[in-house]
């Protein structure tokens, strides 16, 4: 088991209740291919660094995990169509 790091960038236009839906979604696909949630860590609205699809602010969040390897990749195939987030990213964490 190794130890990741998700960083989602999620839309800030959307309402609270649909922000923290695609949250749980995003903590969804972690568990259902095997990792551990240890910590969540809300960054929450920030600007970035460049404009993305018109939108110059974007919610962070930060998602710590342990699970084996293959996991991440399959993580992020899903991420990557998800309407509201805008930019993720998974790496592992050094022990």
């Amino acid at each position: 088991m190794n130890k990741y790091e998700l960083a989602v960038v999620v839309n800030a236009k959307i309402e609270d209740d649909e922000r923290e839906q695609v949250v749980e979604k995003v903590k969804a696909l972690v568990e259902r291919f095997g990792g551990k949630i240890s910590d969540v860590d809300e960054w929450g609205k920030r600007r970035l660094a460049y404009e993305i699809q018109k939108m110059k602010e974007g919610f962070y969040y930060f998602i710590h995990f342990e699970s084996d390897a293959e996991v991440p990749g399959e993580i992020e195939q899903r991420i990557r169509i998800m309407d509201n987030v805008l930019r993720y990213l998974c790496v592992r964490q050094e022990a």
